[in-house]
């Protein structure tokens, strides 16, 4: 898996001061995403053992009050895998720091058993995250009020209390 970027001071992706990974590849393509750069699953660098490190490391001091993977597509199958190990390394050590995650898909459609982008994986991964913005950026409904949003069709779901 390749990433765009890490964000290790992110105060506009989920709540308080968070450190954030933009992964690289995305097949929603949306039109006017932020990010399109990041649609290309060979943009960035690769994920590597020191990447991971990198991460961990950024997230130890206790003003951090999380960790948020976006992109690009965190769901993608074919990046799925190394977020969801990357997901249970930052549970592991630091279970006090909350998950959040920025997909395309739909919760209830694409990411269960059957649906488009359901892996081996996608329990497990789902499993790591306290809460999912799940939709495609939709230009027509953009609405810059919304907090962590980018368009009013996107949901904040909170998987800890599923």
């Amino acid at each position: 898996m390749n990433y765009g970027t890490i964000k290790k001071y992110d105060i506009a992706d989920g709540p308080g001061v968070r450190v954030s990974l933009f992964v690289s590849g995305c097949r929603h393509h949306c039109k006017g995403c932020f990010n399109a750069e990041t649609w290309s699953f060979d943009y960035g660098q690769p994920f590597t053992a020191e990447t991971e490190r990198e991460i961990l490391d950024a997230l130890a001091p206790d003003y951090i009050q999380g960790f948020t993977a976006l992109g690009g597509e965190p769901f993608e199958p074919e990046n799925q895998p190394v977020v969801t190990a990357l997901m249970k390394k930052i549970r592991e050590h630091y279970p006090q720091k909350d998950i959040w995650c920025y997909t395309g898909y739909l919760y209830d459609v694409d990411l269960i058993p059957g649906g488009r982008v359901f892996t081996d994986v996608t329990r497990e991964m789902l499993s790591c995250i306290d809460v999912l913005i799940d939709g495609e950026f939709i230009e027509s409904e953009k609405d810059i009020s919304l907090q962590f949003r980018g368009s009013r069709n996107q949901r904040i779901i909170s998987l800890r209390s599923l």
